[in-house]
């Protein structure tokens, strides 16, 4: 009797564990370097598979379009907010793969804004000229032992310039693309 007992308290006690290592964490703060920048993040449990990130950070940037007559080298504050549904932690937790610090595959909607407030390195002294953008994107995030992580991300969306701001004669709209590899430290 005392062997079924302890069998079902240990079972408990394990489906507990697992259910509750099979949810996102309730809140997890990060930097993170690509090729393309640097930013700080946060990401706040919303419920079980789904996260709310927010981000500040600076965008590299080689411009040449409409809006600059040279390539100017760039680096823009950022600010996005994203969405994200884990939609594979529980099969990852079925599985004895790690889900601690939002381990899994997700599908974001990532909203980012470049504000015109200053552009560092902008040796050309070219514009700011501010956007939005609008992107669903698919990734994955993976832990490499205890606090570096590293994110891959694909996606397409649109995304809107507000060239009038900068003394342009039209604003222009259009597709965008997300596509990042970055690698991190979460706190």
């Amino acid at each position: 009797m005392k062997k079924i007992i302890l069998t079902t308290i240990f079972c408990t006690l394990f489906s507990i564990i697992s259910a509750q290592t099979s949810s996102v964490e309730n809140s997890i703060y990060g930097i993170q370097t690509g090729v393309l920048g640097l930013w700080g993040y946060n990401e706040v449990k919303l419920s079980s598979s789904i996260a709310l990130r927010t981000e500040i950070g600076f965008d590299f940037g080689i411009w040449e379009s409409t809006f600059y007559d040279d390539s100017p080298f760039v680096l823009t504050p950022v600010i996005s907010v994203e969405p994200r549904f884990y939609y594979n932690l529980k099969e990852r937790s079925s599985k004895s793969k790690r889900t601690d610090g939002n381990n899994g595959n997700f599908i974001a909607l990532k909203t980012s804004y470049h504000p015109d407030w200053f552009v560092l390195f902008n040796s050309d002294n070219a514009p700011v000229v501010s956007d939005i953008s609008i992107i669903p994107t698919w990734g994955i995030r993976r832990n490499i032992g205890k606090h570096f992580n590293y994110e891959v991300g694909i996606g397409a969306g649109y995304s809107y310039t507000f060239a009038k701001r900068a003394g342009y004669a039209k604003d222009k709209g259009g597709p965008e693309m997300n596509l990042h590899l970055r690698i991190g430290y979460q706190f």
